[in-house]
């Protein structure tokens, strides 16, 4: 697997980022989706990265900065095809060693309450993310959970 800073162009990425947001329609409330669409990704806060193996799209993840010590997991995604290879796993090692290397001392995201989501906090709560209070700009929400990670 290859994990590289990604400019968000190719129709891969797009399709993947697409697939993305269609499953937070399925499994959230809309006023409840935090996920991010290609332009909201360009922000020059937030470093996107793909997952490849060979042509192959397998995944993607982003993080946004918040402050100087502090980042967002953002756009966690494995593509469909790619489910239980360990793709997210690898991503948000990569998210949490880059996170480090800039000297963040945490690391926080936002995921969905609901059963859907289950896989994606037993992912971070592997990590040693912990539940926490709603953070940045977000709010109470029924349908959100959000997790944090001291670095």
């Amino acid at each position: 697997m290859l994990i590289k800073i990604d400019d968000l162009t190719g129709p891969e990425v797009a399709k993947l980022i697409r697939e993305h947001l269609h499953s937070m329609t399925l499994n959230s409330p809309p006023e409840s989706i935090h996920a991010l669409g290609l332009e909201k990704l360009l922000s020059p806060e937030i470093t996107f990265w793909s997952v490849w193996e060979g042509k192959e799209l397998l995944g993607c993840g982003a993080l946004k900065e918040l402050d100087n010590q502090h980042g967002e997991v953002k756009s966690m995604r494995t593509s469909s095809q790619h489910l239980r290879k360990g793709v997210a796993r690898r991503m948000l090692q990569h998210i949490i060693d880059e996170a480090k290397r800039r000297g963040y001392r945490r690391l926080s995201l936002e995921t969905g309450s609901m059963a859907a989501f289950e896989p994606a906090r037993s992912l971070y709560a592997s990590f040693g993310f912990r539940y926490c209070k709603p953070f940045a700009d977000y709010l109470d929400d029924p349908n959100s959970v959000f997790m944090m990670l001291e670095l």
